[in-house]
């Protein structure tokens, strides 16, 4: 079942729900103050070994570097 995270435009409350897939576009009140939250794309890194060991993220570059290797940016 996946994790959905959420925002509340009215309150700035940012909260996750364990849902199944096909109930992910239905509405869904705020966990503080209950007014219709909307649903955001959560954000991840993924991470790699090359053959020397050294990690480098896959795919995008994490959290706005614009390195492929987070050793050069200190993460």
């Amino acid at each position: 079942m996946p994790l959905y995270e959420y925002y509340c435009p009215d309150c700035g409350q940012k909260f996750e729900i364990l849902s199944k897939a096909d109930r992910s576009s239905e509405k869904v009140p705020c966990s503080s103050c209950g007014a219709e939250a909307e649903r955001v794309f959560s954000t991840f890194a993924s991470f790699s070994r090359d053959a020397s060991g050294a990690t480098r993220t896959l795919g995008t570059s994490c959290s706005g570097c614009s390195s492929t290797n987070c050793q050069s940016c200190g993460r």
